[in-house]
């Protein structure tokens, strides 16, 4: 199978950019960042503190999280329910930081990560999917972009949506993610040694996809 990683820190286009990729290249898709964000949704519903370890790790075995594809496209199942637009509100995000950086939830989504990557040609994206994840994966990018254009890339996608959301407010929990992300003890994001350092700030999301399924092309064949 081939396999895709591609990793780097949120609103870089990870996902918009992948998900296009992928279904340009016939490949499944795999949001991790999903993952977690349904695992951070599903503690905000019960009121849990994302930052309590024994009951966010207490809440694990209650909740059956699962990804369909339709149409090519990944919608996240919690318990049954179809999460894909509640887990891209804000308060999502840090909620989903803060369960990412425990141990005991990578190690919980780990098996179905890898199963998805062993039984498919996938392109998956996510904080460690290069470090950690897929370490042989055929290709590693690493998708970065400034501060600043991602937080007017998400602030765009939620207004566009109808959600009310302030710029300011956005780029200070985008740079407090990064900061959580990168310093977290377990799988912290960082790009693979071997990873392709792919700077979207002055790219189009067509541009960034036509990179992206350029260079997955290019290590098929080699793999071939």
């Amino acid at each position: 199978m081939i396999n895709i990683a591609i990793d780097g820190p949120s609103g870089a286009g990870k996902s918009s950019a992948a998900r296009l990729a992928a279904a340009k290249l016939g490949y499944v898709y795999v949001d991790t960042g999903a993952m977690y964000r349904a695992i951070g949704v599903a503690a905000l519903r019960r009121e849990i503190d994302t930052l309590d370890k024994d009951r966010v790790l207490a809440m694990l075995p209650e909740l059956d999280i699962s990804l369909t594809f339709i149409d090519g496209e990944q919608h996240v199942m919690l318990n049954g329910e179809d999460v894909s637009k509640a887990i891209r509100l804000p308060e999502a995000s840090m909620a989903a930081s803060n369960v990412s950086a425990m141990p005991e939830v990578r190690a919980y989504l780990l098996d179905l990560q890898h199963k998805l990557a062993a039984e498919n040609n996938c392109l998956m994206d996510g904080r460690d999917i290069g470090t950690v994840i897929l370490p042989n994966a055929q290709l590693k990018i690493f998708l970065t972009a400034s501060a600043e254009i991602r937080a007017k890339r998400r602030y765009d996608e939620l207004i566009a949506r109808g959600t009310p959301v302030d710029y300011d407010q956005l780029l200070q929990e985008i740079i407090q993610r990064d900061y959580n992300d990168s310093h977290r003890e377990t799988a912290p994001l960082k790009p693979a040694e071997d990873a392709v350092l792919l700077d979207s700030s002055d790219l189009t999301l067509e541009e960034m996809v036509d990179r992206i399924v350029g260079m997955a092309q290019a290590a098929a064949a080699k793999e071939a």
